[in-house]
């Protein structure tokens, strides 16, 4: 599937198909994959692949069961693979292209929901990451280790010593089981150094939290 690469905000769409879920989360520069399987949103990965590819992920909270409430910024991907299996579902991944706030929801006839996004403040979204003022990997892999331990969760060291230390804030700060507003905050975080900041002070403060499980 070929690629695409954006200089300008002025190349990103001015309505933006969103895919609200709540506790899930993407990055500029990272991939998400999807399983979709509910007929509304099969149309809305129909209608994106015909069209520029493009789907805001944006979490949810509060509201309607069926039209929740939408958080204000959210993240574009570009669908980078495809496929669709035998029970009908379309496995995607999404590609991070740049943060957005949403202006305002608008009124659609189609079954997925839609935006109009302001992506003026996100701009630096379309530019490398700047590594220069990361943590170091002592700091980040010591807060892992515990927040894993209190939690009584898994890890894979092996890959956690080898990720190059960006990947790794990015892998943390996607797959952790964070609540709705720690990765809504980490995503708002400025810059890649202030989403690695965050993120260990988050898993320092959460160390000592009750839930169990296996870290993505």
């Amino acid at each position: 599937m070929s690629s695409m690469t954006y200089h300008s905000v002025d190349q990103l769409p001015d309505t933006l198909t969103v895919f609200p879920l709540p506790g899930v989360v993407l990055f500029p520069h990272w991939h998400l994959p999807l399983n979709i399987f509910e007929p509304r949103y099969l149309n809305m990965v129909d209608d994106a692949m015909a069209g520029n590819r493009l789907i805001g992920m944006i979490q949810s909270v509060g509201g309607d069961r069926l039209k929740p409430d939408l958080i204000g910024v959210g993240c574009a991907g570009r669908i980078t693979s495809y496929s669709e299996t035998d029970d009908g579902r379309y496995l995607i991944t999404l590609a991070g292209i740049a943060r957005f706030r949403v202006l305002e929801e608008l009124a659609v006839m189609t079954p997925y929901r839609q935006v109009r996004p302001n992506w003026a403040p996100y701009a630096n979204d379309l530019r490398p990451d700047s590594l220069v003022g990361l943590p170091s990997r002592e700091d980040l892999v010591d807060a892992l280790r515990k927040y894993v331990s209190s939690h009584d969760m898994k890890a894979d060291w092996d890959a956690v010593k080898v990720a190059p230390v960006d990947a790794l804030v990015q892998a943390l700060a996607a797959g952790s089981p964070f609540s709705v507003m720690e990765k809504q905050a980490l995503l708002e975080a400025p810059t890649l150094k202030d989403r690695a900041d965050m993120l260990i002070t988050i898993l320092t403060m959460d160390s000592a939290g009750p839930d169990d499980g296996t870290l993505q």
